[in-house]
């Protein structure tokens, strides 16, 4: 941390400090630079301010350090006015994580049809985990109430998202979890839109990730993924997605099941020796 701007004031009701710290977060992305705004009663922390240089469109004439330091005059002089008001309009507040308990395998059941292949395949990964007397929670992004990524980059100031919907039920999932599985049909060579814009909003935990120094986590991720037509090139994308999506979030890769030629099998579990082959994935991960 680099400080930019430091203000010590001494009010009636104590001495307050105003600073502003600069943070270069290139190693997450190049010229990612992060201003943090702070504002002490001694040395408690009362109010803070968080921006970084990828919030601003190239199109929009604000930038960053412009837009801290701005923020810190303003507080100087709000702070020496009515520094009660200041304090009680400041109030920090954390956001709680979910009530759901914490789980052993966190299961992503990327298909939006009920009951079909990837649904079967979910079960079964379930199925294998409560054997060996471990806890699994199957998510349905298609079922969740959940906004897209609008690419702001907010996330990287504090470490969570800017929306609060159910997205963080399924991060509070993610990071309990050991194991993470993914099961996905492919959607014109890809993964289908829900299944991609749950991981999309997962760029707030790879936030957390990084402003919290956490990183690598011994956790392990396993693919699982269906294609109507024969062929290992249909998988390309998916697979591209899902290895993409655990290394952004430390994860390491652990296996993959993929299983072509379905629009002719039709049934998943008409396939010899299938549920097995799922089966000992899965035990390798524990």
């Amino acid at each position: 941390m680099d400080l930019v701007f430091h203000r010590e004031m001494h009010l009636k009701n104590g001495v307050h400090t105003i600073s502003v710290e600069k943070e270069d977060l290139s190693h997450l992305y190049p010229g990612m630079i992060r201003f943090m705004v702070l504002a002490l009663r001694g040395e408690q922390t009362v109010a803070r301010f968080c921006t970084n240089t990828y919030e601003y469109s190239p199109t929009v004439p604000l930038r960053a350090e412009q837009i801290a330091l701005e923020r810190a005059h303003e507080w100087e002089e709000d702070l020496s006015e009515d520094t009660q008001k200041f304090l009680l309009s400041h109030k920090i507040h954390q956001r709680q994580r979910s009530s759901l308990p914490p789980t052993d395998i966190a299961i992503i059941q990327g298909s939006p049809r009920g009951g079909g292949n990837c649904s079967i395949l979910a079960a079964w990964v379930k199925t294998v985990a409560e054997e060996h007397n471990k806890t699994a929670r199957i998510i349905y992004p298609h079922d969740l109430n959940i906004k897209s990524c609008i690419g702001c980059y907010q996330c990287y100031n504090t470490g969570t998202c800017t929306f609060d919907d159910e997205m963080r039920e399924v991060i509070d999932t993610i990071r309990d979890a050991s194991v993470l599985v993914i099961c996905s049909p492919v959607y014109t060579n890809t993964v289908p839109g829900g299944l991609k814009l749950l991981i999309d909003r997962c760029q707030a935990y790879h936030a957390e990730l990084s402003l919290t120094g956490q990183g690598e986590q011994g956790k392990k991720g396993l693919t699982l993924s269906v294609a109507g037509r024969k062929g290992r090139s249909h998988f390309t994308c998916v697979t591209s997605v899902t290895r993409a999506f655990f290394k952004n979030l430390g994860i390491r890769q652990s296996g993959e099941i993929l299983i072509d030629g379905m629009d002719e099998i039709q049934d998943i579990t008409s396939i010899p020796g299938l549920v097995e082959r799922v089966r000992a994935i899965v035990q390798d991960c524990f």
